[in-house]
């Protein structure tokens, strides 16, 4: 598994359907694309929510951010991530 952060952005018409629900939609979504959610934020400033999840690889983050796109009408950017431990070996390579 893969570890991915996911900024999500509201659009006017997103905040409109804000509920327990949908959240809990949003998370069944994230499953059954095989993704194991690790935690959620709800943010101020440039963003509005941050999601850390673990995917299989980079296509079912993909399809993630769409799926969350179209069920929610929150913008996503998504970005994978390693921790600073496996980043150290990779360069400890080069």
């Amino acid at each position: 598994m893969s570890r991915f952060f996911m900024l999500g952005k509201y659009s006017s018409e997103a905040v409109k359907g804000l509920s327990s629900e949908r959240t809990n939609e949003a998370v069944s979504s994230i499953e059954k694309l095989g993704g194991k959610v690790n935690s959620m934020y709800a943010l101020v400033g440039g963003y509005d929510l941050a999601l850390i999840i673990d995917f299989p690889g980079l296509e079912e983050a993909m399809k993630a951010s769409i799926v969350l796109n179209k069920l929610t009408g929150i913008s996503f950017s998504t970005f994978p991530a390693v921790t600073v431990e496996q980043f150290d070996k990779m360069i400890a390579e080069l």
